[in-house]
């Protein structure tokens, strides 16, 4: 068997979760942490070794894939290119923002920014996200707000979208958001952990500028105005689950049975019914909850059965 199921690694962070990820698990997990990074070989910001995943016989991820590169990520990717959690809103998260990949590679020192996506798995009748500002925000009236910590003038000026499950939004790097309560999402991300963060207080935090100032740290907002046809381009289409400028990022694919997965590293997350991964080495079952790990060295693998996965791969 090369195909390897995942226990749930939830590292400690500020916000809190309301039992939805242990619940969609059916396996013990931390009831109020609200993350759970899937196939990580990514830290939390300033906090190493936290966040790394471990495999089931007691090996890091990470530690794995730099011995056996090939067998893990094939010829061609030198790393995963990808971080995978679920995410259990109990509460609206803070609203922020991910530095892109120019500004990471400026002030961060890394080639990856922090372009995500969602994939909604449940959320209550009325859940939402804030997404984007609807008009022109001006740098001083934002260096004010985050200032003066003006959560309800922030959040005014951002677009609020129903969601329901199933959607899958697409959340470009530099653009303000924040997740209401009452949702479990699969959040496909680039490996960092980098978050300027809006809105502090109430999060128990004294700022949120990855430690470069805000004056520097807001210089990764975009502050344009998100029209409803642009936000309606971050959705994908009946034939794909992300729009095609997500490509440039990462690739997620929603499968059922009788789908084949390509040849490929990628996690997978099981979001409904039971059934098989099949191939040269594996005759692996999977049930609604499952998170698993697809190395390159698996092959191409068929799914069997009345199930649903999203597959999600690096670029």
């Amino acid at each position: 068997m090369t195909v390897v199921p995942l226990p749930a690694n939830q590292p400690e962070t500020f916000y809190r979760g309301d039992g939805r990820i242990a619940d969609f698990r059916n396996v013990p997990a931390r009831h109020d942490y609200p993350e759970d990074w899937v196939g990580s070989v990514s830290t939390r910001f300033g906090l190493a070794p936290s966040g790394l995943s471990s495999l089931p016989d007691g090996r890091l991820l990470i530690d794995a894939i730099t011995a056996e590169p090939h067998y893990w990520l094939g010829p061609d990717r030198a790393d995963t290119g990808v971080l995978v959690k679920l995410l259990d809103a109990g509460q609206r998260l803070p609203l922020h923002v991910h530095p892109d990949r120019t500004f990471a590679n400026a002030h961060l020192a890394s080639p990856y920014g922090k372009t995500e996506a969602w994939v909604i798995v449940s959320a209550r009748p009325g859940a939402y996200v804030h997404l984007g500002f609807s008009r022109d925000v001006e740098p001083e009236e934002l260096a004010g707000w985050v200032a003066a910590q003006k959560t309800d003038e922030m959040l005014a000026a951002t677009n609020r979208i129903p969601i329901a499950p199933g959607d899958a939004i697409l959340c470009p790097a530099g653009v303000p958001h924040a997740i209401g309560d009452g949702v479990l999402l699969v959040e496909i991300q680039e490996p960092t952990d980098f978050s300027v963060l809006l809105e502090y207080e109430g999060f128990g935090l004294s700022d949120g500028h990855l430690g470069l100032g805000y004056d520097q740290a807001l210089q990764c907002v975009d502050r344009s105005a998100w029209s409803p046809a642009r936000l309606e381009a971050l959705r994908g289409t009946p034939d794909r689950l992300l729009p095609a400028s997500a490509d440039e990022f990462f690739r997620a694919e929603r499968l059922y049975g009788g789908d084949l997965l390509a040849r490929g590293f990628s996690v997978v997350v099981v979001v409904a019914g039971q059934g098989t991964l099949n191939g040269d080495h594996d005759n692996h079952p999977v049930r609604r909850g499952d998170t698993l790990l697809v190395p390159h060295a698996s092959g191409p693998l068929r799914l069997t059965g009345a199930v649903e996965i999203i597959r999600l791969t690096g670029n």
